[in-house]
């Protein structure tokens, strides 16, 4: 028996990749339809049962609840993508905030902020090196620098708060009401940063290349596509993302506070999740993210304001989770059948 020649085994590949990213892009668009088609069902259901649900400060308050979380999403998604996951991100962003809070005390805000994203960078990079140059599991990497931030964190303020003052460090919760509904700036920023996030998967090279290497890593590598490479460049704009939630967060809550945003880690890959990105990689967008961040705030929102316990709206969005998970698993055993 014969073996093709390297030179057709490459093509042939190259050209199953290209098939594949144009496979994605139509994909995309069928999984975000599901996450908007819930989120749109949840909002009738609650403005029908409930007579506050659509208020015009209700609808702001949702939109403002959701900018962090929402925004550590989009760095969240771009992790998973690569079949990756990142439990410290929460931690990093805490961290950077607690940073940009104490050298914000000296008055100089710039600076302080330039630090905080800084921090976000090194992090983020030392995740990325330790799993694309060692090829260290991403769970075990980011829940060890979750527990390590975490105490950082702490030891770094004392355990203290800071107040923040500055009007650059809380400009993000200002921001234009239009027919009684206020859009913060930080509402603002973070759908330009899925904008910005979702051209870039969706219509550059680069964007190919991390739907490739969450798709199958040693067919991509086959391809010529640099892994080590792409896995690093996706921790590092994921970092870049966790510095504008810690902006955001410091505008949202005027306070640095070192035990802030325990469970965002989780609250993240959550939105993710419902907004359809797999945990296998290789398939969603932070389209689906964005909308599955309005469907958890959204969730809470109405329960609450319907007189249901928080308890209850925990286990609601568990379920909506494990459903998410499950459908996924559903798709890709028949996809590869």
């Amino acid at each position: 028996m014969t073996s093709a020649p390297p030179r057709e085994i490459d093509a042939a590949l190259l050209e199953q990749e290209e098939d594949r990213g144009g496979g994605v892009r139509a994909l995309l668009g069928n999984q975000v339809a599901g996450p908007l088609a819930a989120l749109v069902l949840a909002i009738i259901i609650f403005g029908l049962t409930t007579s506050t649900f659509l208020n015009a400060g209700n609808l702001s308050l949702i939109a403002t609840q959701s900018v962090v979380v929402g925004t550590l999403a989009l760095g969240q998604t771009l992790i998973i993508l690569t079949a990756g996951i990142d439990l410290a991100n929460g931690a990093i962003m805490v961290l950077a905030s607690v940073v940009i809070g104490n050298l914000a005390t000296d008055g100089n805000a710039l600076l302080a902020l330039a630090a905080g994203v800084l921090v976000c960078v090194v992090m983020g990079g030392l995740n990325g090196v330790l799993i694309a140059r060692f090829s260290l599991p991403p769970f075990i990497v980011t829940l060890g620098m979750l527990s390590v931030l975490s105490a950082v964190a702490r030891l770094y303020t004392d355990s203290q708060s800071y107040p923040i003052n500055s009007d650059l460090l809380t400009v993000l919760n200002r921001g234009l009401t239009v027919g009684g509904v206020t859009i913060t700036y930080g509402v603002l920023l973070w759908i330009g940063l899925t904008a910005v996030l979702g051209y870039a998967l969706t219509q550059t090279a680069w964007g190919s290349h991390v739907y490739a290497v969450g798709d199958n890593r040693v067919a991509a590598a086959l391809t010529g596509i640099k892994v080590k490479r792409v896995l690093l460049s996706v921790y590092l704009t994921a970092a870049v993302v966790y510095a504008f939630a810690a902006w955001q967060a410091l505008g949202r809550t005027p306070t640095a506070d070192p035990s802030g945003y325990a469970t965002a880690n989780l609250d993240s890959i959550t939105a993710v999740v419902i907004g359809g990105t797999s945990l296998f990689g290789g398939r969603g967008g932070v389209v689906g993210t964005f909308i599955g961040a309005l469907i958890v705030t959204v969730l809470a929102n109405g329960l609450t304001q319907a007189g249901i316990d928080s308890l209850y709206q925990q286990v609601a969005t568990g379920v909506l989770v494990v459903i998410a998970v499950a459908v996924d698993h559903f798709v890709r055993t028949r996809q590869t059948r």
